[in-house]
């Protein structure tokens, strides 16, 4: 009997052995299982990571990627970032259920997530930024309640941000940046009272930023850049926020005032950075005093082109450690402010183009680091600081000095001797000058070239230094007695039109001051017998060489760099004068680069000057075919459109390397036409094959610029004017393609 007892627990014992021991078994294998899914799912693995380490006859502890908890050994982390991966995710996923980590961060999955993994109740860290996954964010994701982290950023995420985030009551950081998520940030995200970091820039969110309903003392960062927010933004916002340290709101379409307790944030580092959206500000009204309530820290504040009203607060100067201040282009009125003449580490100080009065504080003298002063476009008056000068006699003892600028302002003072060998270029006709004899600019041996100093100077305007040939004209590359190499811009007079295109290139580029816009040294006029220019010298050329020539190339940030700096010269023709100016003859031969690859735009030749109140002429003049507008071609209409058009094209042609009088457009084809039906068949070809040479998810990154920037070339170049968008609008399309590409290429590199 005993022994019958004894038996019967043994096996008792045994079977319950053997059930935990099949039990522990079948979890691993559970876990395996489900891994090994995975890598049927993977259809590429560069580096055969998956092929080598991932083996069944292997523990799965041992795997490339995978750690195992030391109390129960499953599997608590998958780590598979940056192994080039493609494929999808399988729903066994969801049956690691000890999982803690899971990252697969910089991969080139797809599709969308599956909703088994809202099973993975443990989980604490996820990461799936850098990928291609799409459609919506699954609203699942807010039972994850133990996350710390959500990383979903630069995918393919639609539609709307789920409400659910906000029961999330642990997560830390919040990145959806770089998706296509539209709709209005849910309030609810401002539940979380851990939150520490929340970035959903790069998005198309639009509606108002939610109000704050508590303290959020662990939030350090929020980061809406580049979405379409409009409305005020809460007034007790930042009431909240005691420890934000990083704000970025730029580029959207905020309005209102700012608000005043968003200056009780004293952590603040970052505030208000790099608002470029002219047209569309975020702040109206004023700076309040208690600006200098910020955090004494606090190295850069840029408000540019926001339309700030009022004076600027004396309190600025409490910011000790300020090392930039960018308030240029606002509607600042008053005087400036002498305690800013207090903040010992300012490198730079931008105050141009506002109503600023009185005259300029002679406490900036104390400023011993500051590099850069910008006081253009305002209403100043009196004399300038005793530090500086009344026009610093010192400026002539600047050798390398080319432009020196103290215009549209009131200064007094006198002009001081030692300028007097200094002048260059042609005498003004207007103005006092009409009261002066030869006589009073004698000494000034730059003031005009003689045709013998050009001849030396270009050897007898030998064909071996010839760069080019325009409408009117040769250019040749000449060499002064100094070394100093210059372009001479020789009119051909017995051209008809060459005469006025002379005074008209003479006329512009006289009155007209701009860092991409080529710069003339000055001219020589022999009564009507020889005209000329002397021109900066570019020693690379013009962008048709670039575009054109088998040993050279232009990568795509070069060429969006180009067109970011064509456009910013196009918009200062337009808008940056009195008298607008078309330049009516965009073209590659017309794109000059400097040394640093700076674009310079050339040939004003045939430009037409726009009389106020008047933006559209009627001209004979014609200029490039291909390039033209189809109003400017059919009936000689001239306005700032047509130059839209033609850099619509010039934007094709500098992507598609395909020049708009290519044999292969003939007839009803063009290049405008053929670029619509090659993206809209996703034909690769249209393209320069040059940008695509790259491998991997860079060549991807680099063709999705390129047909970002070729769909701004077709809005620009729209058949009516009156579709065409405003130039001040590609300038900020374009810059912010740059930026995305930058983070793009940071982020694949």
């Amino acid at each position: 009997m005993g022994n019958t007892f004894l038996n019967l627990a043994l096996l008792i014992i045994f079977h319950f052995s053997m059930a935990t021991i099949s039990m522990k078994l079948t979890t691993i294998l559970t876990d395996q299982s489900a891994l090994l899914v995975l890598k049927d799912h993977v259809i590429h693995d560069p580096a055969n990571v998956l092929t080598t380490s991932w083996s069944a006859s292997a523990p799965v502890c041992n795997w490339f990627g995978v750690s195992c908890g030391s109390k129960h050994r499953r599997v608590t982390a998958l780590n598979l970032s940056g192994l080039g991966l493609v494929g999808t995710l399988p729903h066994h996923l969801g049956n690691l259920s000890f999982l803690s980590l899971l990252y697969i961060t910089n991969n080139s999955f797809n599709g969308r997530l599956p909703v088994q993994l809202s099973n993975l109740q443990r989980l604490k860290y996820l990461s799936f930024g850098i990928n291609y996954f799409s459609g919506e964010i699954p609203s699942w994701l807010g039972s994850l309640t133990e996350l710390r982290t959500l990383f979903l950023y630069q995918n393919n995420f639609k539609g709307v941000i789920p409400f659910s985030l906000g029961y999330l009551s642990k997560l830390e950081a919040l990145y959806l940046f770089e998706n296509q998520i539209s709709g209005s940030i849910p309030s609810s995200i401002f539940n979380i009272s851990s939150l520490q970091i929340i970035n959903l820039s790069d998005n198309m969110l639009s509606g108002s930023i939610p109000s704050v309903p508590r303290d959020l003392h662990s939030l350090e960062l929020i980061d809406f850049t580049t979405n379409n927010l409009t409305d005020h933004m809460p007034k007790d916002m930042f009431d909240h926020l005691p420890n934000l340290k990083e704000l970025f709101l730029s580029f959207n379409l905020l309005s209102g005032r700012i608000p005043a307790s968003l200056f009780k944030c004293k952590k603040l580092q970052k505030v208000l950075e790099n608002f470029l959206f002219c047209s569309n500000p975020f702040i109206s009204g004023e700076l309040p005093r208690v600006v200098g309530n910020l955090s004494s820290s606090l190295e850069l504040f840029s408000a540019y082109s926001c339309n700030i009203r009022g004076s600027i607060p004396s309190e600025i100067g409490n910011l000790s450690h300020l090392i930039n201040i960018e308030l240029g282009g606002n509607q600042l009125i008053g005087q400036i402010p002498t305690t800013i003449g207090g903040l010992e580490e300012l490198k730079s100080l931008s105050l141009d183009d506002n109503k600023l009065e009185g005259s300029i504080p002679s406490k900036l003298c104390h400023l011993n680091k500051l590099a850069f002063l910008f006081l253009t476009n305002n209403k100043l008056s009196g004399p300038i600081p005793a530090c500086l000068g009344d026009i610093p006699t010192g400026v002539a003892d600047l050798k390398d000095l080319t432009d020196f600028s103290l215009s549209n302002n009131r200064i007094m003072g006198s002009i001081p001797e030692s300028f007097d060998e200094l002048l260059e270029g042609e005498i003004p006709e207007g103005g006092s000058f009409e009261n002066y004899t030869i006589e009073s600019f004698k000494g000034n041996e730059a003031l005009r070239f003689s045709y013998h100093e050009l001849r030396q100077a270009t050897d007898g305007f030998n064909d071996s230094r010839l760069l080019g040939n325009g409408r009117y004209g040769s250019v040749f590359q000449g060499t002064l007695p100094d070394g100093t190499i210059i372009a001479v811009n020789v009119f051909k007079l017995e051209l008809e039109g060459a005469l006025k295109s002379f005074d008209v290139e003479c006329d512009v580029l006289r009155n007209t001051r701009y860092r991409n816009l080529v710069k003339v040294i000055s001219s020589c006029s022999n009564d009507l017998n020889f005209k000329a220019l002397v021109l900066e010298f570019m020693p690379n050329g013009s962008l048709d060489k670039w575009l054109y020539s088998n040993n050279q190339y232009l990568d795509i940030l070069q060429r969006l760099n180009v067109m970011i700096d064509v456009a910013s010269a196009l918009e200062y023709l337009h808008h940056g004068n009195a008298t607008p100016v078309v330049h009516c003859d965009l073209k590659p031969n017309n794109v000059l680069l400097d040394e640093d690859m700076v674009a310079q735009l050339s040939d004003f030749g045939i430009v037409k000057l726009l009389c106020e109140d008047v933006s559209v002429i009627q001209t004979m003049t014609m200029a490039t075919f291909g390039y033209m507008a189809p109003e400017y071609g059919i009936e000689g209409i001239v306005s700032t459109k047509g130059d839209m058009y033609s850099f619509g094209i010039l934007l094709m042609e500098t992507i598609t390397r395909k020049n708009p009088t290519d044999e292969m457009f003939e007839g009803e084809r063009s290049l405008k036409s053929w670029v619509i039906e090659s993206i809209s068949s996703l034909r690769n070809q249209v393209v320069d094959p040059k940008l695509l040479s790259t491998t991997g998810r860079e060549h991807l990154k680099v063709k999705n610029c390129a047909l970002s920037i070729l769909q701004v070339g077709l809005e620009y170049s729209a058949e009516l004017p009156n579709e065409r968008l405003h130039m001040k609008e590609v300038v900020t399309k374009l810059k912010k393609m740059k930026v995305k590409l930058l983070r793009d290429m940071r982020h694949v590199r």
